[in-house]
Formats: structure tokens, C-alpha cells, sequence
């Protein structure tokens, strides 16, 4: 090759590489001027994004406390704990995060793998900031300090306590891992309780360490306001201990007890037993070991079901058939419309007909002729029956939509059920609704509604607070009593009142007679509606009072889910209510005015005989002779030669004669 040809080409070469630069370089300029001028807006705002750290300051979430200043739930200092990946990695060696790792989870006590795994995910990661743990205590927060690790910081924060545990569970409710109202009066209240959260913004390098002349802002928190509850924490304590023992005396499914002040609709009481731990709400609380292993082995969707359920306030939020005790509004409707008087005479001769139906009353025998007084003591069916048919299917349903069971009562709670009342209504169901049955209502809507009678015939709405009060304790809303509507005239209200006191001093809640105060009210045994059918053994047993007659400052309402050995309302709840009252009145400081006993209508008296350890039949004569009347067990009908193991009321009680001893077998 020539020298001016080997010339040439290195010319080309020179240009063409010049050429390749120059484009470069124009390619590199456009990217430049793209990224300093059509991108630095979006760029600036990356990394600004990426050095700065936006913190949220917790408010503190209100206290709630019952009516005299009790907290009921507060909440407690805990901790966060955040950790800043990349710096926690540093230039460590893989053995020695795994090392780190594991220090760190057995400070945190994780002992499950998925747990164990998760975290372990987290800081293995490449996001900038991850959240390790939540509400750790102080102890916990002090063995994380001790490490001594990079890239781990911890925040103080607030986690919700219930200082009184299982203690009006269902009422108060529970909140979630976010401080956020789960359930209850947590979660109706929750937008005043949560407070405003605040913010603290600073400037960061990668590893979260705050830059020498970064910027700085910090918005306060807003406090939630705390709620005054209706309740009373000693009328609560007085139900709670009741439905415990209960519970466990009879074998109960549930026992459910309510307590309102009439004149005012505030629910001073109200007890589901069994409860929750509210502190640790997502586990089933006074179960087995064995009880615990099942509930850990559902599904997720069987557990969230299971937990549901235990949540759950049935008082506001389930129904059920009341039974007798609805006996109460249709005495009190039948007065108000006139359709009867206190005088008429009603016929019971046990069985009765409606169209092609024979219905029962619920003694074994007949009541005969009666008034509306004794009609109402002995919980005579075919009276009442009697009472809703005089009335008509039209009318009685007015006064039942009227005493507020169309409606829900618009408490404050989460959840209301209403009432399940039936749209046509022809004989038989008018007179099955006469004697509570074929209707289906929820405990708060039963209370309410026999309310009307104590404070002179108004139908308020209840309710479970009575103010919120700033952190100073100002209060800054309240909840006054509101008035739905007028049920009853004075007059009826108070007829009425005479009847239920009647009921307790001398009828089927006699079980509930204090000496020297004047309670009112009245039984319920209601047998469970199953697959369209009446059940024969399962039953709520209830009884609703009262107290005192002359100026009721309670209504109580009880009522035994599925009691074994017994089903009466006289023997189940009566009783029951009768030890409730017993502590309220006296904390109440209400003073015993009179030396109430069965003597005080003028009727004979006599003392019940012992009649356990006798036959059935033996029990039959031994009791007729002495002038009272005997009852036992459906199971037990058509049988006389089993033996009586209990009897309600006990030996030597004095009662009126022609009174009702009811007799129990194993």
C-alpha cells in the first residue's frame, strides 16, 4: 500500500471518529438540557422526595370512662419500631445480618416461622424505611436499645388498654392494630375519640440520619375528645358478677342483663356474659387449652366468623321471641285503647281454639275466670289472646309500632337490629303476638318500651353517652334525653304499674320480692323457635322489673339463654334479678319504704310445704292441700312417679294461697 493512500485512510478514520464525537456530544447536550430543564421540576421533587422524611405524630385517642369518672379504656405509652434497610446492611457480611436478624427477633419474642420470615423479608429489602413492629412495650423497646444495631429507630406511640379487662366488653367494643375503632362504642365514637394526627418532617441522607442543614416542620397533634358513658361502673359490676354466676349455675348458652334509668333513657348497665378481653381481642377469652388449640386450627374465614360473634352485642344487635314478658305491652295497649277495663272478666280453661289451631296456655290446669290483674299474675295465655283479639290485628299493631318496636330505637351503637314482626297478621298470629309469640324483638327495644310505663307513658330513646369532654375535661357536646313520643296517658301508665307490682308481690315473680320495697314486673319463659317449629326443651328464661313502683329509677331486664335444669323465668331470672336489685337499690341509696308481704291484698296466706324427695304424685296431694297449685317440667308431662329434686318456692316461704309451686326432676 502506497503512503499517500495509507494517508488517506487514517484521514477517514480521524473525520469519521470526530464525526462519532461530535454526535455524541450533541446527543449528550439534548440529554442534558432534557434533564436540567424539561425534567427538573419532576427530578427536584425526587429528590427532595428521597431526603426527606415524613413522620406521623399519633393524637393521643380519648379516654372513656363511665358516668362518675371511671376509666373504662385509656390508652398506654408503647412503641414503634422502624428500621432503615440499608443502613442496617451496611457492609456487613451475610452471616452477620443473619445474626443481626435473628437478635432482633428474639428481642421481639417471635416464635412463629411466618413472623419470623416476614421480618427477615423486611430488612432484607431495598425499601428505604419499613415498620417492624407495632405497641411493643417498654420492656421490649429497652432489649431492641441494647442491641446497639444501625438502621433501627424506635417511636413512642399510644395503644389502647382496658384497665377493668373483661369488664362491659361488648359495649366498649375494641380497636384495631391502628388505634382505629373495631367494634362498639370504640368504633361509633371513633371520629371524636381518634383526634387530628400530626406531622414532623425533616431532611435525610439514605440512612435516615438528619442532614446538618436540612430543614425542620412539626404540625401538633389534636387530642381526641374522651366520652362520658351512661353506665355506672357499680351497676355494671352488680349485673356482670350476676350473669357470671348464672352462666354458670344453669349451664347457659348466654346470659344477657340490661339496666336503664326510665326517666331519662340512659343504659346504666349492660352485661353479655360471656364476654371478651378487649386487650386481646382477636382471641377467644376464658376458654380451654383445648378450646384454643380448635380456634387456632380454623380457617381464617371461620375465625374472623368466630370473633364476629364474640364482638357481637346482642342487646342492641339480635333478636328473640320475649314471651311472656310481652304480656306487659298488651295489657298496656288493650288499657290505653279501651278495648278493656280493669274489671272484665277473662276465661281460661287451658286449651282454647283458634280457627283450625288449639292453642295452650302454659299451666297445666285452668285459671278460670279472672280479671286483668289476676290474668296478668298467673301469665295466662287464653286471656291474652282474649286481649289482642279485642283489640283487633289493626289496632294492637299500631301500639306495637307505637311502643317502638317498628323502628330501630336509633341508639348509639353500631349494629341495631329491628324488630321482626309479622306482615299479615290473622287469628292465630294475633293471638300467639297477644302472649309473645310469632314476634321477635331486641332486648334495648323491650326495655325502652316498658321504660314508658315507669316515667309516665313517654317512649325515650336510648342511649349509651352522655357527653364528650375535651382533654381539660370541658365538655364540648352532650347528649340530653330525647323524647320519641307519648305511648301512654298518666293514668294507664300508672294502672299498669299497680299490675306489675301485683305480679311480683303476689304471682310468678314473687321470686323477686325484696321486703320493704315496691318492685314490679314480670316473668317470660319463651320456648326457641327451631326450623319453623317450637322446641320443647330449649327456652329464654327472662323476667323484667321495676323499682321502686312509686318512682322507678331502674328498669332491669334478664334473660337466660338455654338454662338446664330449669326454664321458668319465676325460677331462671326472677331470681336472679331479685340479687341485682338487692345491691343496686341499696347503692342507689334508696331506703326501704315498706314491710311489703303476702299479706298486704287482703288474700290467705300459707306456708309452702317440703315436697322434695317426694313423688311427682305425692308432691300433687301434699301441695293441693295446702292449697296451692303445682307445676313441672314439660318433659316431665304425662309422668307422676318421678321424683322432685327442687321446688321454687322453697319450704316454709309464705305465699298466697292458690299460688304456684313449680317442682324440678334430675
Amino acid at each position: 500500500m502506497s503512503k499517500n493512500k495509507s494517508k488517506q485512510i487514517n484521514r477517514g478514520r480521524i473525520t469519521l471518529g470526530f464525526i462519532l464525537i461530535c454526535l455524541l456530544f450533541i446527543a449528550l447536550s439534548f440529554r442534558l438540557a432534557k434533564i436540567m430543564i424539561v425534567d427538573a421540576d419532576s427530578l427536584s421533587q425526587r429528590a427532595i422526595s428521597q431526603q426527606t422524611r415524613d413522620t406521623t405524630i399519633e393524637a393521643k385517642r380519648g379516654v372513656i370512662y363511665d358516668r362518675n369518672g371511671k376509666e373504662l379504656a385509656t390508652s398506654s405509652i408503647c412503641y414503634t419500631l422502624y428500621a432503615f434497610p440499608s443502613s442496617f446492611r451496611g457492609e456487613k457480611e451475610k452471616d452477620e445480618i443473619n445474626d443481626d436478624i435473628e437478635a432482633i427477633q428474639k428481642a421481639l419474642k417471635l416464635k412463629k416461622s411466618t413472623e419470623k420470615k416476614a421480618l427477615a423479608k423486611k430488612l432484607k429489602s431495598k425499601d428505604q424505611l419499613v415498620t417492624l413492629a407495632k405497641h411493643l412495650s417498654k420492656e421490649t423497646a429497652e432489649k431492641i436499645r441494647k442491641l446497639k444495631l444501625s438502621g433501627l429507630e424506635l417511636s413512642q406511640a399510644t395503644m389502647r388498654y382496658y384497665p377493668l379487662g373483661n369488664f362491659a366488653s361488648q359495649v366498649l367494643g375494641s380497636v384495631n392494630d391502628d388505634n382505629e375503632g373495631r367494634t362498639g362504642l370504640e368504633l361509633e365514637y371513633n371520629d371524636y375519640l381518634s383526634g387530628v394526627s400530626g406531622r414532623w418532617v425533616t431532611n435525610t441522607d439514605l440512612s435516615g440520619n438528619e442532614l446538618v442543614e436540612g430543614t425542620e416542620r412539626h404540625y401538633a397533634a389534636k387530642d381526641g375528645y374522651n366520652v362520658i358513658t351512661t353506665l355506672d361502673e357499680a351497676i355494671q359490676y352488680y349485673c356482670e358478677e350476676a350473669a357470671a354466676s348464672a352462666y354458670k349455675k344453669w349451664s347457659a348458652k348466654k346470659v344477657e342483663i340490661l339496666a336503664m334509668a326510665p326517666d331519662t333513657g340512659e343504659i346504666l348497665a349492660s352485661v353479655v356474659y360471656p364476654g371478651f378481653d378487649p386487650n386481646n381481642p382477636m382471641e377467644p377469652s376464658g376458654v380451654t387449652t383445648e378450646e384454643l388449640k380448635a380456634f387456632n386450627e380454623l380457617s381464617d374465614e371461620k375465625k374472623t366468623e368466630y370473633l364476629s360473634k364474640m364482638w357481637r352485642n346482642p342487646i342492641v344487635s339480635d333478636t328473640y321471641e320475649p314471651g311472656s314478658t310481652f304480656k306487659t305491652i298488651t295489657a298496656a295497649s288493650a288499657l290505653e285503647d279501651k278495648a278493656i277495663n280493669l274489671t272484665d272478666s277473662f276465661y281460661c280453661g287451658h286449651s282454647f281454639k283458634v280457627e283450625n289451631y288449639t292453642l295452650n296456655c302454659w299451666y297445666s290446669g285452668s285459671h278460670g275466670y279472672q280479671d286483668l290483674l289476676h290474668a296478668y299474675s298467673n301469665s295466662c295465655n287464653p286471656a291474652f289472646a282474649t286481649i289482642a283479639k279485642k283489640m283487633g290485628a289493626t289496632k294492637f299493631k299500631q301500639y306495637i309500632n307505637l311502643f317502638g318496636f317498628g323502628n330501630i330505637t336509633g341508639v348509639d351503637y353500631p349494629g341495631e337490629a329491628s324488630a321482626l314482626i309479622q306482615d299479615y297478621v290473622g287469628p292465630v298470629e294475633l293471638a300467639t303476638m297477644g302472649f309473645g309469640q310469632g314476634i321477635s324483638i331486641t332486648p334495648l327495644q323491650l326495655v325502652s318500651a316498658i321504660s314508658a310505663i315507669g316515667n309516665g307513658g313517654k317512649l325515650l330513646q336510648p342511649h349509651y353517652v352522655r357527653a364528650l369532654t375535651d382533654k381539660d375535661g370541658k365538655v364540648v357536646k352532650s347528649f340530653d334525653t330525647t323524647v320519641v313520643r307519648k305511648v301512654l296517658s298518666t293514668k294507664t301508665a300508672a294502672e299498669m304499674r299497680d299490675i306489675m307490682e301485683y305480679e311480683v308481690s303476689t304471682g310468678g315473680g314473687n321470686t323477686a320480692k325484696i321486703e320493704g320495697y315496691r318492685i314490679g314486673g314480670k316473668t317470660g319463659t319463651a320456648q326457641k323457635a327451631e326450623h319453623g317449629t317450637y322446641s320443647k326443651y330449649d327456652y329464654y328464661s327472662s323476667f323484667i322489673c321495676m323499682a321502686p313502683m312509686d318512682d322507678p329509677q331502674i328498669t332491669l331486664l334478664v334473660i337466660v339463654d338455654s338454662p338446664r335444669g330449669a326454664q321458668y323465668g319465676s325460677v331462671v331470672a326472677a331470681p336472679l334479678a331479685k340479687k341485682i336489685l338487692k345491691n343496686v337499690l341499696r347503692y342507689m341509696a334508696i331506703s326501704p319504704t315498706t314491710e311489703t308481704s303476702a299479706k298486704d291484698d287482703g288474700g290467705e296466706v300459707v306456708k309452702v310445704p317440703k315436697v322434695k324427695g317426694l313423688t311427682y304424685k305425692e308432691a300433687k296431694e301434699v301441695l293441693h292441700e295446702a292449697g296451692l297449685k303445682i307445676s313441672r317440667p314439660e318433659s316431665a308431662k304425662n309422668k307422676d312417679t318421678w321424683k322432685v329434686v327442687d321446688q321454687y318456692p322453697k319450704s316454709g316461704t309464705e305465699v298466697k294461697k292458690g299460688s304456684t309451686v313449680y317442682v324440678y326432676k334430675e
